[in-house]
Protein backbone atom coordinates (compact mmCIF):
# COMPACT_ATOMS: atom_id res chain seq x y z
CA UNK A 1 0.00 0.00 0.00
CA UNK A 2 1.32 3.51 -0.62
CA UNK A 3 1.93 4.99 2.21
CA UNK A 4 1.22 8.92 2.79
CA UNK A 5 4.95 9.84 2.84
CA UNK A 6 5.96 8.03 -0.45
CA UNK A 7 2.96 9.31 -2.13
CA UNK A 8 3.89 13.11 -1.52
CA UNK A 9 7.76 12.36 -2.42
CA UNK A 10 6.73 10.82 -5.77
CA UNK A 11 4.05 13.97 -6.22
CA UNK A 12 7.40 16.03 -5.75
CA UNK A 13 8.87 14.35 -8.15
CA UNK A 14 6.10 14.17 -10.81
CA UNK A 15 5.64 18.00 -10.50
CA UNK A 16 9.16 18.81 -10.70
CA UNK A 17 9.41 17.10 -14.38
CA UNK A 18 10.10 20.13 -16.74
CA UNK A 19 7.49 19.75 -19.42
CA UNK A 20 8.70 23.28 -21.10
CA UNK A 21 11.94 22.20 -21.23
CA UNK A 22 11.31 18.66 -22.84
CA UNK A 23 9.30 20.13 -25.71
CA UNK A 24 11.43 22.56 -26.07
CA UNK A 25 14.56 20.77 -26.49
CA UNK A 26 12.22 18.09 -29.13
CA UNK A 27 11.43 21.49 -31.20
CA UNK A 28 14.95 22.56 -30.87
CA UNK A 29 15.19 25.03 -28.49
CA UNK A 30 15.56 26.14 -24.65
CA UNK A 31 12.58 28.12 -23.24
CA UNK A 32 15.19 29.33 -20.40
CA UNK A 33 17.34 30.68 -23.22
CA UNK A 34 14.33 32.54 -25.21
CA UNK A 35 11.85 35.40 -24.28
CA UNK A 36 11.03 35.64 -20.48
CA UNK A 37 13.17 32.37 -20.06
CA UNK A 38 10.34 30.66 -18.30
CA UNK A 39 9.45 26.92 -19.34
CA UNK A 40 5.86 27.57 -19.07
CA UNK A 41 3.61 27.52 -21.97
CA UNK A 42 3.48 31.10 -22.42
CA UNK A 43 6.50 31.58 -23.16
CA UNK A 44 7.06 28.15 -25.04
CA UNK A 45 4.18 29.71 -27.55
CA UNK A 46 6.62 32.67 -28.04
CA UNK A 47 9.02 30.66 -29.72
CA UNK A 48 7.58 26.90 -30.45
CA UNK A 49 4.54 27.81 -31.10
CA UNK A 50 0.68 26.84 -30.32
CA UNK A 51 1.46 23.13 -30.59
CA UNK A 52 4.64 23.20 -27.98
CA UNK A 53 2.55 25.09 -26.10
CA UNK A 54 -0.49 22.84 -25.98
CA UNK A 55 1.66 20.00 -25.26
CA UNK A 56 3.68 21.91 -22.54
CA UNK A 57 0.52 22.90 -20.67
CA UNK A 58 -1.18 19.40 -20.57
CA UNK A 59 1.77 18.04 -19.99
CA UNK A 60 1.91 20.55 -16.78
CA UNK A 61 -1.65 20.01 -16.11
CA UNK A 62 -1.18 16.33 -15.96
CA UNK A 63 1.93 16.45 -13.43
CA UNK A 64 -0.22 18.47 -11.40
CA UNK A 65 -3.42 15.94 -12.10
CA UNK A 66 -2.20 12.90 -11.84
CA UNK A 67 -0.82 12.47 -7.77
CA UNK A 68 -3.56 14.12 -6.57
CA UNK A 69 -5.98 11.46 -8.42
CA UNK A 70 -4.30 8.61 -7.22
CA UNK A 71 -4.23 10.12 -3.83
CA UNK A 72 -8.06 10.59 -3.92
CA UNK A 73 -8.12 6.74 -5.55
CA UNK A 74 -6.30 5.31 -2.72
CA UNK A 75 -8.77 6.73 -0.58
CA UNK A 76 -6.60 9.34 1.54
CA UNK A 77 -7.73 12.46 3.44
CA UNK A 78 -8.85 15.72 2.76
CA UNK A 79 -5.06 16.60 4.47
CA UNK A 80 -3.33 14.28 2.78
CA UNK A 81 -4.34 14.99 -0.36
CA UNK A 82 -3.89 18.64 0.08
CA UNK A 83 -0.05 17.82 0.96
CA UNK A 84 -0.02 15.42 -2.52
CA UNK A 85 -1.20 18.39 -4.00
CA UNK A 86 0.97 21.16 -2.32
CA UNK A 87 4.03 18.31 -2.93
CA UNK A 88 3.10 18.53 -6.83
CA UNK A 89 2.88 21.95 -6.74
CA UNK A 90 6.43 22.91 -5.59
CA UNK A 91 8.24 20.77 -7.79
CA UNK A 92 6.75 22.70 -10.72
CA UNK A 93 8.14 25.99 -9.12
CA UNK A 94 11.40 24.47 -7.36
CA UNK A 95 12.33 21.64 -9.79
CA UNK A 96 15.16 19.15 -8.69
CA UNK A 97 15.73 18.14 -11.95
CA UNK A 98 16.34 21.86 -12.61
CA UNK A 99 18.57 22.85 -9.52
CA UNK A 100 15.47 23.71 -7.88
CA UNK A 101 14.59 26.26 -10.71
CA UNK A 102 10.85 26.10 -12.09
CA UNK A 103 8.22 27.71 -13.88
CA UNK A 104 5.41 29.92 -12.43
CA UNK A 105 3.01 26.70 -11.56
CA UNK A 106 -0.11 27.89 -13.30
CA UNK A 107 -0.70 25.20 -15.21
CA UNK A 108 0.14 22.56 -12.44
CA UNK A 109 -2.52 24.27 -10.07
CA UNK A 110 -4.49 23.96 -13.03
CA UNK A 111 -4.22 20.33 -12.98
CA UNK A 112 -4.59 20.14 -8.75
CA UNK A 113 -7.62 21.71 -8.66
CA UNK A 114 -9.06 20.06 -11.53
CA UNK A 115 -8.53 16.82 -9.84
CA UNK A 116 -9.65 18.25 -6.53
CA UNK A 117 -12.80 20.32 -7.46
CA UNK A 118 -13.10 21.52 -11.27
CA UNK A 119 -15.80 23.68 -10.47
CA UNK A 120 -12.48 25.66 -8.63
CA UNK A 121 -11.07 26.01 -11.53
CA UNK A 122 -14.30 27.06 -13.57
CA UNK A 123 -14.31 29.87 -11.14
CA UNK A 124 -10.57 30.88 -11.61
CA UNK A 125 -10.90 30.62 -15.86
CA UNK A 126 -13.58 32.85 -15.73
CA UNK A 127 -11.16 35.68 -13.95
CA UNK A 128 -8.18 34.87 -16.26
CA UNK A 129 -10.52 34.68 -19.45
CA UNK A 130 -12.02 37.93 -18.61
CA UNK A 131 -8.51 39.79 -17.95
CA UNK A 132 -6.99 38.47 -20.58
CA UNK A 133 -9.69 39.67 -22.90
CA UNK A 134 -9.28 43.15 -21.26
CA UNK A 135 -5.40 43.39 -21.06
CA UNK A 136 -4.10 40.48 -23.24
CA UNK A 137 -1.76 40.15 -20.58
CA UNK A 138 -1.01 36.72 -19.52
CA UNK A 139 0.95 37.28 -16.73
CA UNK A 140 -2.16 39.56 -15.06
CA UNK A 141 -4.62 37.09 -15.96
CA UNK A 142 -2.43 34.57 -14.55
CA UNK A 143 -2.22 36.67 -10.83
CA UNK A 144 -5.85 37.41 -11.17
CA UNK A 145 -6.86 33.84 -11.44
CA UNK A 146 -4.49 32.83 -8.53
CA UNK A 147 -6.05 35.68 -6.13
CA UNK A 148 -9.49 34.23 -6.82
CA UNK A 149 -8.42 31.18 -6.06
CA UNK A 150 -9.23 31.01 -2.07
CA UNK A 151 -12.23 32.69 -1.80
CA UNK A 152 -13.38 30.36 -4.64
CA UNK A 153 -12.41 27.02 -2.36
CA UNK A 154 -14.09 28.85 0.88
CA UNK A 155 -17.73 30.03 -1.51
CA UNK A 156 -17.72 26.47 -2.62
CA UNK A 157 -17.32 24.82 0.87
CA UNK A 158 -14.43 22.50 0.70
CA UNK A 159 -12.84 21.50 3.69
CA UNK A 160 -10.54 23.43 5.34
CA UNK A 161 -7.15 21.57 4.11
CA UNK A 162 -8.01 22.68 0.89
CA UNK A 163 -8.63 26.43 1.78
CA UNK A 164 -5.05 26.03 3.11
CA UNK A 165 -3.94 24.83 0.12
CA UNK A 166 -4.94 27.74 -1.54
CA UNK A 167 -3.75 30.07 0.01
CA UNK A 168 -0.48 28.92 -0.11
CA UNK A 169 -0.80 28.21 -3.76
CA UNK A 170 -1.45 31.82 -4.03
CA UNK A 171 1.07 33.06 -2.39
CA UNK A 172 3.49 31.28 -4.07
CA UNK A 173 2.28 32.32 -7.21
CA UNK A 174 2.12 35.90 -6.25
CA UNK A 175 5.84 35.39 -4.96
CA UNK A 176 6.56 33.62 -8.39
CA UNK A 177 5.19 36.60 -10.39
CA UNK A 178 6.89 39.45 -8.42
CA UNK A 179 9.21 40.14 -11.40
CA UNK A 180 5.86 40.86 -13.76
CA UNK A 181 4.26 42.51 -10.69
CA UNK A 182 7.06 45.18 -10.88
CA UNK A 183 6.52 45.29 -14.64
CA UNK A 184 3.26 45.96 -14.68
CA UNK A 185 3.37 48.40 -12.11
CA UNK A 186 5.50 50.00 -14.39
CA UNK A 187 3.94 49.52 -17.33
CA UNK A 188 6.14 47.19 -18.79
CA UNK A 189 4.58 44.02 -19.47
CA UNK A 190 4.15 42.74 -22.62
CA UNK A 191 1.54 41.47 -23.85
CA UNK A 192 0.34 38.15 -25.32
CA UNK A 193 1.80 37.90 -28.90
CA UNK A 194 1.82 34.20 -30.36
CA UNK A 195 4.86 33.28 -32.57
CA UNK A 196 3.95 31.40 -35.55
CA UNK A 197 7.30 30.85 -36.81
CA UNK A 198 9.86 27.89 -36.82
CA UNK A 199 12.60 27.94 -33.48
CA UNK A 200 14.77 28.03 -36.26
CA UNK A 201 13.48 30.99 -38.17
CA UNK A 202 13.03 32.48 -35.04
CA UNK A 203 16.15 33.20 -34.06
CA UNK A 204 17.35 34.50 -37.84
Amino acid sequence: MITETLLILGAYLIGSIPTGVIVGRMRGFDPRAVGSGNIGANNVARVGGTSAAVLTLVGDALKGAIPVLIARAAGFPAAAIAWVGLAAFIGAICSVFLGFRGGKGIAAGLGIWLAISPMVIVCALAAFIVVVAISRIVSLASIGAAIVLPPAVAILGLPHHYLLLAILMTALVLFRFRGNIQRLSRGEEPTFQLKRNSPTSAAS
